[in-house]
């Protein structure tokens, strides 16, 4: 018997070197496109929010809380903390960042909510698709961010490039989730009225898993921003580029203020998004509730009806009746 036992060595790391230069080689055209359009959608959100003066984009962040919450705590909040931001220097920064976490959570919504759409629908997608997201949601942030400089070189582009693979799986999880947990009996009356399947999944399954898919969002928002923040070591501009100057530069106070930046969106887009959806879970529930109503006052009323009409319990009783 060997003392060892001998394993065969894989060049792993070597074959996806390999595979990255083939990449490179026959797709370089696709990645410098995709380069151009996310870079271009980057540069309009940026201008957008940092065009107008902060004072008008904290007035307008503060209705935006208004109305997520209809209720005045967010609003103080966001007031008083967007103020902080502005008084520190550090509001342009938290917009450019506020900007790569928009287009990211865009990009994944726009893949990751169809991707649940179909694996809800298909048992086959479903258990194909959840070792990818598991891959996805396991594989270090470090490595995406590698990938993504190798393919679209330094810049905003591999931020939400890296963000976007890195946020995209909770989007395809919840609203596959969301839309499995919509009641059967539900699906089948809609199906029974006649609705086609797209009616079905417009009308009734994408509007009661509402709440789902906003959680999912929030999740995908929450995870952008942290992959956003360590884009910042491939050149990303906004609070995770001040965050690498203060820990390479060894400068306490810029790091302070780039994390309570970060701090400040991270509360700001979590409490907005899951008051979205709240009022999403607000609505089913009164929807319910109503429908709930409306079939108890039915059943009553048929019990009126069964105790005042003399004929009918006869009937039920198979006895002659006798009437006045």
């Amino acid at each position: 018997m060997p003392s060892t036992l001998a394993f065969v060595e894989l060049p792993v790391g070597d074959w996806f070197e390999t595979l990255v230069d083939w990449l490179l080689d026959t797709l370089g055209w696709l990645f410098t496109a995709i380069r151009a359009v996310v870079g271009t959608a980057v540069d309009v959100v940026e201008t957008a929010l940092t065009g107008p003066s902060p004072y008008v984009m904290i007035v307008l962040f503060t209705l935006l809380a208004v109305v997520a919450t209809r209720s005045w705590g967010l609003p103080v909040f966001t007031a008083l903390t967007f103020f902080l931001l502005e008084s520190m220097g550090r509001f342009p920064e938290a917009m450019q960042t506020l900007a790569l976490v928009l287009v990211a959570t865009v990009l994944a919504v726009i893949i990751g909510i169809p991707l649940g759409i179909w694996a809800s629908r298909s048992e086959k997608v479903s258990v194909a698709i959840k070792p990818v997201l598991d891959f996805m949601q396991t594989m270090p942030s470090f490595v995406y961010l590698l990938l993504a400089i190798t393919f679209f070189r330094i810049g905003r582009v591999p931020g939400v490039m890296s963000a976007l693979i890195f946020s995209m799986p909770p989007a395809v999880r919840l609203t596959e989730l969301g839309i499995r947990q919509v009641d059967k009996e539900v699906v089948e009356a809609a199906n029974a009225f006649g609705a086609r399947p797209r009616e079905v999944l417009t009308g009734v399954q994408l509007p009661l898993a509402r709440a789902s898919i906003m959680a999912g969002v929030n999740q995908v928002i929450m995870l952008s921003l942290s992959m956003v923040v360590i884009a910042g070591l491939g050149g990303a501009p906004g609070l995770g580029a001040t965050v690498v100057r203060a820990v390479t530069g060894m400068n306490i106070g810029m790091g302070i203020e780039g994390g309570l930046g970060i701090v400040i969106l991270a509360i700001y887009l979590d409490r907005v998004t899951a008051a979205f959806g709240r009022e999403g879970r607000g609505r089913r529930t009164s929807k319910s509730v109503g429908t709930d109503e409306q079939s108890l006052s039915a059943g009553e009323d048929d019990d009126e009806d069964a105790e005042t009409d003399p004929v009918d319990d006869a009937i039920a009783q198979d006895r002659p009746t006798t009437t006045s």
